[in-house]
């Protein structure tokens, strides 16, 4: 039996393994880009939930770019609602001088409900 077999029908070439032949298959190059939390989040829950979006970006080499992507925006979208909460809620440098527990617990309530809008939006959406 020959080691290796090419298909001129479909491209393909075939490897003997053992008693079967397997097709000779590589994903195409993907760009390393960072990806942060937000990232990270997202790629977890299309791994779990949305696995027909996921083989289909990791197959056709686009995966890293969305997730960079994702991140990206998630971050801006969080930074943005956090600075308007602020504004909103009315947390200034003066509560944090005269009373460092409450501006501290308002800080923590302000980050954790953007925190809960970025999620809802962006990563599990």
């Amino acid at each position: 039996m020959e080691k290796r077999v090419f298909n001129e029908q479909t491209g393909i070439s075939y490897t003997l393994q053992g008693d079967y032949y397997l097709p000779d298959l590589e994903l195409p190059e993907q760009e390393d880009k960072p990806i942060g939390l937000w990232g990270q989040r997202h790629l977890k829950y299309i791994k779990q939930h949305r696995k027909i979006l996921y083989i289909n970006l990791l197959t056709s080499g686009k995966l890293s770019k969305h997730l960079a992507d994702i991140d990206n925006r998630a971050e801006d979208m969080f930074s943005r609602l956090v600075k308007q909460m602020v504004e909103r809620d009315g947390v200034t440098e003066q509560l944090k001088a005269d009373n460092q527990m409450e501006w501290v617990a308002r800080m923590n309530n302000i980050c954790n409900r953007a925190t809960e809008t970025v999620k809802n939006d962006l990563i599990y959406n």
